[in-house]
């Protein structure tokens, strides 16, 4: 089956489940979760079944290829058999949004009130076809980009322009609908980079901070003081260990250093990579307790498409990865350079078109033998920031104790 075909079932492919609304997105907490391997019976996973909501997004992405929905292959959730990966032999690339609304329990999280719908964070996830690799793309909210035409689920259209890559979460989000928003980033991206999407995810300000605090907090070594009124963070330099709530002001914090969102994605992935060291080291594959918590605080605060959101295709998916190398999970940001012309914009470096296809063609985007680069030719890719570490296997006090004085 072609990615086409394969994304066009499974964006379509739909159900909606209860669960609160979803906004923003962790990719290391979905790494963490895709880790697993699975605890428990039947029973266990259809009471945490419960806690996504998923919308169908495909008709307003308008993929090309509008077949009949097949049935999804479902894997096994039983401790007696084996999980059954529905996607083996394919690689798959998943649209993780983070969202700032402040709709409902967000409305006084994360310092001053915004008024619409913006994204916060957004990256590429691609899972290789032989499930050695993961990759995350960070596309920066600043980046000039031409916003795609978004169709909105009542047939009408919002006419998209060239400006900030945040603006196609907003114009999206116009009538406060998380689905419609995420389906006009999704366009956009495809749109631009001329990637296909099979499935998306999106999650909010208060599922963020439940996530980190399912696995007791994230440890960090904070490189300087920090005293922010507006993210409301104010922490002093060294070793930490951020709760949910000083881990997203950590993440979301832009007033500080150069005051960039390019400064910021760089914290965001050094985040995130620890997180995924921490859900390791902690052995939650096999704490079942930990692990309900985890994931019911992942469902309860993230919206995707129908297929993402089944437990049963997501812990076939995840057991395919029980083995990956941790050394084979990378970060990278869209390549980019300063627009120069005072719009605080920046703009895609010609070399990003090789790194786009590089996902496209299911090949690492990172060259393991240079140090934390792409691996394009290009020399001009080593001025987008530096790939964070890769996670590995580290216990807490390990990573604190990493920290530089």
């Amino acid at each position: 089956m072609s990615r086409n075909d394969r994304a066009a079932k499974r964006i379509r492919h739909g159900s909606t489940s209860t669960g609160n609304t979803v906004l923003r997105v962790t990719a290391a907490t979905i790494a963490g979760v895709l880790g697993f391997v699975l605890v428990g019976g039947t029973m266990y996973w259809e009471n945490l079944q419960h806690s996504f909501t998923t919308q169908d997004i495909s008709a307003l992405v308008g993929d090309p290829t509008e077949t009949a929905t097949v049935a999804t292959p479902t894997a096994s959730v039983t401790a007696d058999a084996a999980p059954v990966d529905a996607e083996a032999g394919n690689d798959i690339n998943i649209l993780l949004i983070g969202s700032d609304s402040r709709a409902g329990a967000n409305g006084s999280i994360g310092g001053k009130v915004a008024e619409g719908m913006r994204s916060d964070t957004t990256m590429i996830m691609h899972i290789s076809a032989d499930r050695s690799r993961i990759d995350f793309l960070s596309i920066p909210r600043d980046m000039r980009v031409k916003v795609s035409d978004c169709k909105m689920l009542d047939g009408s259209v919002k006419k998209g322009w060239t400006g900030k890559f945040n603006i196609a979460f907003s114009l999206g989000g116009s009538n406060g609908n998380e689905a419609e928003a995420a389906a006009c980033t999704m366009k956009t991206v495809q749109n631009w980079m001329g990637i296909k999407f099979d499935h998306y995810a999106v999650v909010d300000f208060a599922g963020f901070e439940k996530m980190i605090d399912a696995v007791d907090g994230v440890p960090m070594c904070v490189p300087y003081n920090i005293d922010d009124s507006r993210s409301k963070l104010h922490i002093k330099a060294g070793p930490h260990v951020l709760t949910g709530k000083k881990a997203l002001a950590y993440a979301r914090v832009r007033h500080i250093g150069d005051g960039t969102d390019l400064q910021r994605i760089e914290r965001q992935q050094e985040l995130m990579t620890n997180l995924a060291k921490k859900v390791l080291g902690m052995n939650v594959l096999t704490d079942a307790p930990q692990l309900t918590l985890l994931l019911k605080s992942a469902g309860q605060s993230m919206t995707m498409d129908p297929d993402l959101g089944s437990f049963t295709y997501l812990v076939g998916l995840a057991y395919s990865l029980r083995n990956i190398d941790q050394n084979n999970i990378n970060f990278l940001t869209v390549p980019w350079k300063y627009a120069g012309d005072k719009s605080g914009d920046v703009l895609a470096l010609d070399s990003a078109k090789w790194v786009f296809k590089r996902i496209v063609d299911d090949r690492p985007m990172v060259d393991k033998e240079s140090t934390g680069t792409s691996a394009s030719p290009n020399p001009s890719v080593s001025s987008s920031p530096t790939v964070s570490p890769t996670p590995e296997r580290l216990t807490q006090k390990e990573i604190l104790a990493s920290c530089k004085a």
